[in-house]
């Protein structure tokens, strides 16, 4: 089956795109997905649990049966901007 993946932030900057195709047997999971990425781009492996995966837009578990055509978005955790309360003058 094929599977098509978006990578966002910091992962489309490790790995230089922002989409791909991958080839998985029928009935993978997340989790093997993230195998086969970390056995292709191993700088991934240090964010193994940081990382949230949703399929076709919403968010799953690792353990998540993938399907043919299914769109995996990669996340990885998310730093906000300052606190407007640190902009705010003190009184």
């Amino acid at each position: 089956m094929t599977i098509r993946l978006r990578f966002f932030a910091s992962l489309r900057e490790r790995l230089g795109r922002s989409e791909a195709e991958l080839s998985l047997p029928a009935g993978a999971t997340v989790d093997a997905l993230w195998s086969v990425l970390c056995a292709a781009y191993p700088q991934l492996a240090e964010l193994r649990g940081a990382i949230s995966f949703a399929v076709n837009h919403e968010y799953v578990d690792r353990d998540h049966r993938l399907s043919d055509n299914d769109e995996v978005a990669l996340i990885p955790p998310v730093s906000g901007g300052m606190d407007v309360r640190d902009r705010l003058p003190s009184d």
